[in-house]
């Protein structure tokens, strides 16, 4: 029996050496040393789960020294490329970083353009993010009540990203005696292919109602392709065109539907190097290509604020501008909303 135990604990403690030795390695600046499962890295900053900590760590890329992977990332350069390997840290040089892709030929790279990695599994709760947030305005003077929830979903492949998001606020007004409903729904589901470099083919549908514009239903689907002319660890700044077809009903029974082609240009800057700070602005007009003279504009703001446990602060303005809008309704439609959100 004392054999048996006593080989049990040599095999336990051999297994916990074997788990140590396969774990991942990062030098900061400051000389200290992480050992730990390294998750992913995006937007400047790298997560790691360690053994003597309760929750993960998020470590700024730029007070990195070197890395030491023993799992397979899906790593994006700012050059645009692509490379699925273990990064290793060149010992003569820790800011030149080897991607062990044989299909790639090991390709070394500098610390400092690596924009990107993430582990992708064959699991599909390991490819998946999701973000919810929720908020609530009260203004005591108008008697002024306003709801808001948003859900977003991220799925990652290879050569795929899809984007699902779902937004919904409700405002209920009270004035002498008389309560105005406003509402605004909005969702939309997107499909990114990756073609080579900072390229790549975009295919989305959104939808918009919007009691402000008289708009029961507006159905966007539009295809095109686009470039990250620049694509750090700190910003993102991407480019698209294409084409789109653009339907619409509206509130008003007496209204036809609108049903037209339109042209889209779209330009996203997202910054992330300001501490637990994240800014996101877009901006797409749309030039009607069937409708003399009509053009609209969506303007989305997004500042974002990440503390402890995965929450978030959030803070959003959205607009969207038609200059030939149905009759009745006004040519602008905005909302700014606080929410506190979780993500996954």
């Amino acid at each position: 029996m004392i054999r048996i135990f006593g080989t049990l604990i040599i095999l336990l403690i051999l297994g916990n050496l074997a788990v140590f030795a396969q774990q991942d390695s990062l030098v900061m600046k400051n000389k200290e040393k992480l050992i730990g499962e390294i998750k992913s890295f995006d937007e400047g900053v790298l997560i790691i789960e360690t053994a003597y900590s309760d929750k993960d760590f998020n470590v700024e890329w730029d007070k990195l020294v070197s890395i030491k992977t023993e799992q397979k990332f899906l790593v994006l350069s700012s050059e645009g490329d692509r490379y699925f390997g273990r990064l290793v840290s060149m010992k003569e040089d820790p800011s030149l970083v080897m991607v062990m892709d044989e299909e790639a030929g090991n390709p070394v790279v500098k610390l400092d353009d690596i924009v990107f990695f993430k582990e992708i599994d064959d699991t599909f709760w390991e490819r998946l993010e999701l973000k919810m947030s929720a908020g609530y305005t009260l203004a005591k003077a108008n008697e002024s009540h306003q709801f808001s929830v948003n859900f977003e979903a991220d799925y990652l492949t290879n050569l795929f990203n899809y984007d699902l998001h779902f937004g919904a606020i409700r405002t209920i007004q009270t004035t002498e005696d008389v309560t105005a409903k406003i509402s605004r729904t909005d969702g939309g589901f997107g499909i990114v292919y990756f073609i080579v470099k900072d390229w790549f083919a975009i295919i989305r549908s959104d939808l918009l109602q919007s009691s402000e514009q008289k708009l029961d239903l507006r159905a966007n689907t539009k295809g095109g392709v686009g470039h990250y002319p620049v694509k750090t660890n700190k910003m993102n700044l991407g480019l698209a065109a294409g084409i789109a077809w653009n339907y619409e009903n509206y509130f008003n029974i007496e209204d036809l539907d609108r049903n037209s082609a339109e042209a889209f240009l779209a330009a996203e800057y997202k910054i992330f190097d300001m501490g637990d700070l994240e800014l996101h602005t877009s901006v797409i007009g749309y030039p009607s290509l069937t409708e003399k003279g009509r053009f609209r504009t969506d303007f989305d703001f997004s500042l974002e604020y990440e503390f402890s446990f995965d929450l978030f602060i959030n803070l959003g303005f959205v607009l969207n501008y038609d200059n030939q809008p149905t009759a009745g309704a006004t040519s602008t439609d905005y909302v700014m909303t606080t929410a506190i959100g979780w993500e996954l």
